[in-house]
């Protein structure tokens, strides 16, 4: 009686994946902590940016597949009870940061899904140590006649191996109950650390500006506002400094505007010191600049600086 191939076998790579039984492993197994698997899926959703992402756009896994030993997974589930939704948790705060990391730098980041899912599952062929990833980019089921992308680590190299395999093959696979974390997506939500909660590393909003100076013809003159309250001035502005958004063009005044953000009521504010500024199809009265007069500025507004000079304001 032949015995039944194992899931290895069956997607074709026993002989690299699992020592056979006249081999002994080149190395012991180091013990799988919990620092090993929430650094692993953090590196497996980095991958995911990479592999995923284009143009401008940034794509991303939402659903974690985790596949541990039998033994591993026991070793979490009765004496580190708990331990696997607090990596799950820790593991979304990190996303969420390496996301804003790519939308400080004009990456346009939008979600694929409403939620993040973990599933720490086990497999019999694993041995001691194995750990391997499956990534899905929506959660809901809408893949499940796709073939998916499938992570393994062999014990004897260590190094990474990607394959495509069909979802019939998962059968195999034990999806503990107890191993399921789903967490809403908050596309608004961002984990600050002291740094960035100050004046200065908080990216607020994106300026654009089209120039009609031969020199910048057909290029955007990019912005990124940072501080609570910037300055907008022209070619004669003589100050250097990282609040000032200075337009060279001799059709912006200097100082022009003044554009200030109200944390409390989560709004962005202006005003005009120029010669004129319309702003969405409406004159802003000008101001004398010790005296300023403040009027609300929409994200995603127009901004016309004396009849010539075009800025967009857009959300981070």
């Amino acid at each position: 009686m032949t015995d039944k191939p194992s899931f290895w076998q069956r997607i074709g790579i026993q002989d690299w994946f699992l020592s056979n039984n006249n081999s002994a492993p080149i190395a012991k197994p180091e013990p799988l902590t919990p620092d090993t698997v929430y650094k692993y899926i953090i590196d497996k959703f980095k991958e995911s940016i990479t592999e995923l992402s284009f143009a401008e756009r940034v794509v991303f896994y939402h659903e974690f597949i985790i596949c541990l030993n039998t033994e591993d997974y026991r070793m979490f589930m009765d004496n580190k009870n708990g331990l696997f939704g607090l990596i799950a948790q820790e593991s979304v705060k990190k996303f969420y940061e390496i996301l804003n990391d790519q939308a400080a730098i004009g990456k346009r980041v939008e979600p694929s899904s409403s939620k993040w899912v973990f599933r720490f599952v086990s497999h019999p062929d694993y041995k001691q140590g194995d750990k391997g990833f499956i990534g899905k980019l929506m959660p809901d089921g809408a893949q499940k006649q796709e073939n998916l992308r499938v992570t393994f680590i062999p014990r004897q190299t260590g190094l990474a191996q990607t394959f495509d395999i069909s979802n019939e093959i998962l059968k195999d696979f034990i999806f503990y109950s107890e191993g399921y974390y789903e967490i809403p997506y908050l596309a608004n939500l961002k984990f600050e650390t002291k740094a960035e909660a100050e004046d200065g590393n908080l990216l607020l909003a994106r300026f654009e500006t089209t120039l009609p100076d031969k020199a910048y013809v057909g290029q955007k003159l990019e912005y990124l506002m940072k501080f609570n309250e910037i300055t907008v001035s022209g070619n004669e502005e003589i100050k250097e400094s990282p609040n000032i958004f200075k337009i060279p063009s001799d059709w912006v005044n200097s100082p022009h505007l003044r554009i200030r953000f109200n944390k409390t009521e989560d709004k962005f504010y202006l005003s005009s010191f120029g010669e004129k500024t319309i702003l969405n199809e409406a004159l802003v009265e000008r101001s004398n600049i010790d005296d300023p007069q403040w009027v609300e500025l929409p994200l995603n507004s127009r901004i016309i600086l004396n009849g010539i000079i075009g800025v967009n304001i857009f959300k981070n």
